[in-house]
């Protein structure tokens, strides 16, 4: 009797599994929500997933999908999975102020030991200018300002008013400047985004060690949800940085951004 439970347990499982392979993103983004709004965050959150999971590739299309996955995490208590799903969202889609907000509430659940340190100003504004578009928005803006400083040069050069001229000059030269800086912006987001080498904390607690094993001093400790920045990987083991910190943790503890 107990094999036929299990027997039939499966199958509907398999069963179940098969359905929902069979439904279309959009079904299943409309299946997703009315869980959600129905407080069944587990299987909302499997269905977000499930639309993602089956994407070619993620667009910003797909943000909003994140968006709600971080949402049924966080209701869920999943804290780091809430915030990486944020994470995610934001970059593909900078500009959503919801998701920031979002994230910003969730990074306040974080509990870590480790003092906040103090980071130029300069840097950190323009790691805020950068994150603000995405970077195919950066890349059109250094094209079409581009164009626009190379036709102010040309007016600079061949025109005979010297009011034409002088303002083809300095906006020509403006512009040049703020193509490259967009320019700049792009590439560094490219870089970002192949290197993957953000990541969030995804057990409870890990302790940072001096030396990628497990005899390694142990030199702090950090929490669910952390952001870190990773160097290199060997043996199973991540060297991160968090703030001025820098440790040997479990590769299997964090996920990539």
């Amino acid at each position: 009797m107990r094999t036929i439970h299990i027997l039939l347990t499966s199958l509907l499982l398999l069963t179940a599994s098969i359905l929902l392979q069979a439904q279309t993103p959009k079904e299943l983004w409309a299946a997703a929500n009315q869980a959600y709004s129905e407080s069944r965050y587990d299987e909302a959150a499997e269905q977000y997933q499930a639309i993602i999971d089956e994407a070619p590739e993620l667009t910003r299309a797909y943000a909003p999908v994140y968006y709600n996955l971080g949402n049924a995490r966080f209701k869920q208590g999943e804290l780091s999975q809430a915030i990486l799903a944020y994470e995610r969202c934001l970059r593909l889609d900078p500009t959503n102020k919801n998701a920031r907000f979002n994230l910003e509430f969730a990074r306040t659940r974080i509990v870590d030991n480790i003092a906040d340190t103090q980071v130029f100003f300069l840097r950190q504004w323009t790691l805020m200018l950068r994150n603000s578009l995405a970077e195919h928005v950066w890349m059109w803006l250094s094209i079409a300002l581009f164009a626009i400083a190379l036709i102010s040069l040309l007016l600079f050069a061949f025109s005979h008013s010297l009011a034409i001229r002088k303002s083809g000059f300095y906006t020509g030269i403006v512009a040049l400047i703020v193509s490259a800086i967009a320019f700049a912006n792009a590439a560094s987001l490219h870089h970002r985004d192949s290197i993957r080498a953000e990541a969030i904390i995804t057990r409870g607690i890990v302790n940072a060690k001096a030396s990628p094993d497990r005899s390694g001093t142990e030199l702090f400790t950090l929490h669910e949800g952390t952001k870190v920045l990773i160097h290199e990987v060997l043996d199973g083991y991540a060297n991160i940085e968090v703030g001025n910190y820098n440790g040997w943790i479990p590769v299997n503890t964090l996920e990539r951004i």
